[in-house]
């Protein structure tokens, strides 16, 4: 049987794959079975900051694996503790909780603002605030807290004490906090519903409203973080600074691993026994997010995220039938007037060059942070042909 094949009978029906099979993969590159090249402007959705199997990273893991890879968290071990150093020195955080994924990493900030309000003696403080429209993964609480009806339909009855209000709506976020509000969760930029970047006044207004009623403020970096939007982390485009941080993706250079980050009070909410993960921490996953981190904040890749993804979406602007060009950094949307998004995708992938359509009018690039000036003309002419 063929490897599609061998997915059709075996693997859950989760994904709606296109029809082509990927052995190998190295910097902006990606290549098939067949040996054919593709220019991957998807980074397995931002998560291949450094592009695929970046040497540093790949040193970190091989050389950890040949000495220890797992014990579990009753014990220390050396990774661990040195990557909650460099991620809490970077963004200003106090502590982090490691897993596994983005998903797990939200799971972590939903308990550690419930079990806060709880300590703090305000049992009936358990509301947490998101916007429609945003994405936090795939568990039962995560799909709830992302205000898209489409992910939540089929999995009812959802877990309760969540709230939706209109991405960038201050008054409806306004209308929306109250005493019982134990959090508000935003992404300093929506990716899944097209890449929408919050205003300042709303993240502004969420500061201040999480001031007002005790309330933990919650970025969801999962995407955002590590370069992608031109900083190391997107709360710095708008210099406001969440309670509660949750990276993933990006952070361990393609290697599995989640973070949630807390300052100040929130730090020390988490007694042992209040939550935990088999694997989150371990010494492989930390060993490969020390090498994937330092060499994004050393080898200057937030600049080029800044830099160049300023340059592609000026060509993007120039193209036909592009109707807005919007994100920050190397996180990009671009909005047709047509609905060709998922032709253009189609073609794209044909042509030699990876790209996601999210519905019919928009095309989302996240290439990896390493990316050139010549390989976005590249992409762009592709993508005019």
């Amino acid at each position: 049987m063929t490897t599609i094949e061998l997915d059709s009978n075996y693997v859950m029906h989760t994904y709606g794959r296109l029809p082509v099979v990927f052995v190998r993969g190295e910097g902006c590159f990606v290549y098939d079975e067949n040996g054919r090249k593709y220019l991957d402007f998807v980074a397995g959705i931002a998560v291949n900051g450094l592009g695929h199997c970046p040497p540093k990273v790949v040193e970190a893991i091989c050389s950890q694996a040949g000495t220890l890879m797992h014990t579990s968290n009753l014990y220390h071990t050396t990774p661990q503790p040195q990557l909650a150093k460099l991620l809490a020195d970077a963004s200003g955080m106090n502590k982090v909780f490691f897993c596994n994924s983005g998903a797990e990493a939200n799971e972590a900030a939903f308990k550690l603002v419930r079990k806060a309000a709880k300590a703090a003696g305000q049992p009936k403080k358990t509301e947490i605030i998101t916007a429609e429209q945003s994405f936090h993964g795939r568990t039962l609480a995560a799909i709830t807290a992302t205000g898209q009806p489409k992910y939540q339909s089929a999995f009812t009855p959802l877990a309760p004490g969540f709230k939706y209000v209109p991405y960038n709506d201050v008054s409806a976020l306004k209308s929306a906090a109250n005493e019982k509000t134990c959090a508000i969760m935003m992404e300093p930029v929506q990716g899944e519903s097209g890449v929408h970047a919050a205003t300042k006044e709303f993240l502004s207004a969420a500061r201040q409203l999480c001031d007002e009623y005790g309330a933990g403020l919650i970025f969801d970096e999962v995407q955002t973080g590590l370069g992608r939007t031109g900083k190391l982390f997107g709360f710095q485009n708008y210099d406001i600074a969440p309670d509660i941080m949750t990276l993933a993706k990006t952070l361990g250079g393609g290697f599995p691993i989640g973070a949630c980050l807390a300052r100040d009070k929130y730090a020390d909410v988490f007694e042992p026994g209040d939550h935990a993960s088999t694997f989150g921490g371990n010494p492989l996953a930390c060993a490969a997010a020390i090498a994937c981190v330092s060499e994004i904040i050393d080898g200057g890749w937030v600049d080029n995220s800044l830099e160049v993804g300023a340059y592609f979406m000026d060509k993007l602007r120039k193209l036909p039938g592009i109707k807005e060009v919007r994100g920050l950094g190397l996180m990009i949307g671009a909005e047709f007037v047509e609905p060709v998004a998922k032709t253009l995708a189609a073609t794209a992938l044909d042509r030699g060059l990876i790209v996601n359509a999210i519905g019919d009018h928009i095309l989302r690039f996240v290439p990896p942070l390493i990316v050139t000036k010549e390989l976005v003309d590249k992409a762009v002419e592709i993508i005019a042909e």
